[in-house]
C-alpha cells in the first residue's frame, strides 16, 4: 500500500552527492524552528483531537510500531519485531530491551498493559479509543514477561499491528495514580510543568509559552542510533512558533526566522516559493494531490433541532444534494486554490492512490436541479425579497463557521456564501480562532462548518472512528448508540467486513461501495482536493516530506542541518 511520492524520498541519514557533510554528533547538530497555527489543548495523547496536541505527542512519545510516512509500511519501533497468527487476531510483539523513558525509568511490558488499560477506561473518555475498538470491543493485551506482549483483536483484523502506530506508550510510574483515582482525564494538561512529562520520543518538552512557542530539547535517553552508531536525534532543539496568521507564517520563513511552516504551501504563495527554490533559498517538495481535503459539514445530530426546530431542512439529504449541485467545483478549485486543486466528491482523494476510486456519484453544477430540490423541501421565495422561506415563513439562513486566518478556508466560505446566495439561501460566514472552532465542532454547537479532517492513516481501517456511526470522529453525527440512517448502518456493516477480510482485492471492493454510499448521501460535502507542496529552509537536511501529517516532523529524529563536522 505504498504511496508514490515522485522520487522525493531521501536517505534516512547523510546528504546527497555533492552536499556538505551532515553534523551528526550527539547534541551538536544545532536547532531548527517551525510553526504551528494553534495552541495545543492537551499534552495527554489519549485526549488529543487536534493537530497541535498530536504533534507534541509525536515528538515526545513513541509507539510499539511506526508507519513510515514515505513508504507507508509498518516498521518495528519500541517493539523490535512481531509474529502474527494465521487467524488475523493474535500478534506477539517482542519489546526492545534496556529502553528507558526520558526521566530514566525503564520501559517494560507493564507500561504497555497500563497504556491499554488507560485507553479503554470509561472515566478517561479517550478520543482515540473508538478507533481501537472493533465491533465495539477492545483489544486484549497480556504480558508473559517484561519483554513480550501478546495483542489479541476481538475480530480478525487484516491490517494487523499497523493500527498501533496511533497509540504511544504511556509511563505507568507517572500516570498510574491518576488512573486509579479517576483523574487521568485531567492529567498532563497544558499547564503541567514540562519536567513532569516523560516519554520515549526523540525530544522532551522543554517549555511552553501560550500564544508564543513550544520548545523541545533532545531526549538524551532516546533509544535509536544511526548506522554509524551515532545516537539520535541529530538535532538538539526544535522550536515551534505559534503563528495563527498565514501571512505572518510565510514572512517568518522568508526572513529565515523559521525553517518550515506547519502545512502545505498556500496557493497564493506558491509562485514566490518556487522562485526562491530555483534560487536555492528554500527547498520545495511537490507531493501531488493532498490526501486530506476540506469539506462543508452540516450538523446532523437530531438534538441540534431541539435548539431551533424551525429548520429541519438543514438535516435533509435533498438539502445537501441541492447545495452540492449549487457549487461549480472547477470554479471553486480555481478560486479557492488558484487552480492548484482538482474537483473532489468524497473524503478519499487521488493522493491516496491505493484506496481512491474515481467512479463516485458526481454532482455537476446544476442550478435548475438545485432549485427543484429546494422547492421539493418547501423552500421558496414567498415574499419576493430574494431570500427563500419555508412553509412557516422562516428564512432559509444558516451560520457557517470556518477557521480565522486560514486564507483558503476563508475564501471557500465566501465562495459558498456567494453560490448559495444565488439560490436565495442566506449564509452568515463566521470566521473564528482555530481552538474555538474545534470546541464548537466537538461539542456539536454549530449549524454548518467548513474545515478539515486529518486522517491518521491511509488505510481506512485506521480511521474507523470517522466511518463508523458509533465513532467520535463521525463528524456530522458522532457517537450514535445505533445508526441513525439505513445508509450509515450499511457502511457500518461494510466497514466490519472490510477490516476482517485478508484479501486486499476484496477489501478494495468493499471500500469502493462505502465511498459510493458516502458520496450518494453527502454527509460531508467535498468540492476540491488541493495540490500538496511542502517547503523548508535550504539548511535543513534529511527531509523526507510526507503526504500525511506531520509533513516534515514525522522523522524528527533523523532531521539535521547542513554544516561541517
Amino acid at each position: 500500500m505504498a504511496l508514490l511520492l515522485g522520487g522525493l524520498t531521501l536517505a534516512a541519514c547523510g546528504g546527497g552527492p555533492g552536499e556538505e557533510p551532515l553534523t551528526g554528533r550527539p547534541g551538536g547538530s544545532g536547532a531548527v524552528a517551525g510553526t504551528v497555527r494553534g495552541e495545543p489543548r492537551t499534552f495527554n495523547h489519549l485526549l488529543a483531537v487536534e493537530n497541535e496536541s498530536i504533534l507534541v505527542s509525536r515528538l515526545t512519545q513513541a509507539g510499539l510500531v511506526r508507519i513510515n510516512r514515505t513508504t507507508d509500511e509498518v516498521e518495528p519501533w519500541l517493539a523490535e519485531g512481531w509474529t502474527s497468527a494465521d487467524d488475523g487476531v493474535t500478534h506477539t510483539l517482542a519489546l526492545r530491551r534496556d529502553l528507558a523513558f526520558s526521566d530514566g525509568e525503564p520501559f517494560t511490558s507493564a507500561d504497555v498493559l497500563f497504556t491499554f488499560e488507560a485507553l479503554y477506561d470509561d472515566a478517561v473518555g479517550s478520543a482515540l479509543a473508538d478507533s481501537l475498538r472493533f465491533d465495539g470491543l477492545p483489544i486484549e493485551v497480556e504480558a508473559p514477561d517484561e519483554s513480550t506482549v501478546v495483542v489479541r483483536f476481538p475480530v480478525p483484523y487484516s491490517p494487523g499491528v499497523r493500527v498501533l502506530d496511533s497509540l504511544p506508550m504511556l509511563p505507568r510510574h507517572r500516570l498510574e495514580p491518576a488512573l486509579r483515582d479517576g483523574t487521568l482525564q485531567d492529567a498532563w494538561g497544558v499547564t503541567t510543568p514540562p519536567e513532569e512529562l516523560t516519554g520515549m520520543g526523540p525530544f522532551a518538552l522543554e517549555s511552553y509559552v501560550p500564544g508564543q512557542r513550544l520548545v523541545f530539547a533532545r531526549n538524551t535517553r532516546y533509544w535509536r542510533h544511526d548506522d554509524a552508531g551515532v545516537q539520535l536525534p541529530y538535532l538538539d532543539r526544535i522550536t515551534l512558533e505559534i503563528v495563527s496568521d498565514q501571512n505572518a507564517e510565510m514572512l517568518r520563513l522568508q526572513t529565515g526566522e523559521v525553517d518550515f511552516v506547519s502545512g502545505r504551501v498556500r496557493a497564493e504563495d506558491f509562485g514566490n516559493v518556487a522562485r526562491a527554490a530555483r534560487d536555492g533559498k528554500v527547498q520545495l517538495y511537490n507531493l501531488g494531490v493532498d490526501v486530506n481535503a476540506d469539506f462543508l459539514c452540516f450538523n446532523l445530530r437530531p438534538e441540534a433541532m431541539d435548539d431551533d426546530p424551525r429548520r429541519p431542512w438543514l438535516q435533509h439529504r435533498d438539502w445537501r444534494l441541492a447545495v452540492s449541485h449549487a457549487v461549480d467545483r472547477v470554479t471553486f478549485a480555481n478560486t479557492v486554490y488558484l487552480g492548484l486543486a482538482q474537483p473532489a466528491y468524497g473524503p478519499i482523494t487521488p493522493g491516496n492512490q491505493t484506496w481512491f476510486t474515481p467512479d463516485l456519484p458526481t454532482f455537476d453544477y446544476d442550478l435548475e436541479r438545485a432549485n427543484a430540490l429546494l422547492a421539493g423541501l418547501g423552500l421558496t421565495d414567498r415574499d419576493g425579497d430574494g431570500l427563500r422561506e419555508d412553509s412557516n415563513g422562516y428564512p432559509v439562513r444558516f451560520a457557517l463557521l470556518t477557521q480565522q486566518g486560514n486564507s483558503a478556508r476563508e475564501r471557500a466560505a465566501q465562495v459558498l456564501q456567494a453560490d448559495l446566495g444565488q439560490l436565495g439561501i442566506g449564509v452568515d460566514v463566521v470566521p473564528i480562532e482555530f481552538g474555538a472552532l474545534i470546541e464548537r465542532i466537538t461539542s456539536m454547537n454549530f449549524d454548518a462548518a467548513y474545515f478539515g479532517f486529518l486522517a491518521s492513516d491511509t488505510d481506512p481501517a485506521g480511521n474507523l472512528d470517522f466511518w463508523l456511526s458509533s465513532g467520535a470522529g463521525h463528524l456530522w453525527n458522532p457517537s450514535q448508540p445505533t445508526p441513525a440512517t439505513q445508509w450509515e448502518a450499511r457502511i457500518d456493516q461494510l466497514a466490519g467486513e472490510q477490516l476482517r477480510d485478508a484479501d486486499m482485492d476484496r477489501r478494495l471492493e468493499l471500500f469502493d461501495e462505502i465511498q459510493t454510499i458516502f458520496a450518494d448521501n453527502q454527509p460531508l460535502l467535498y468540492f476540491a482536493a488541493p495540490r500538496l507542496s511542502i517547503v523548508t529552509s535550504a539548511r535543513m537536511a534529511n527531509v523526507a516530506p510526507s503526504v500525511m501529517r506531520p509533513h516534515v516532523l514525522w522523522n524528527s529524529d533523523t532531521l539535521a542541518v547542513i554544516g561541517r563536522e
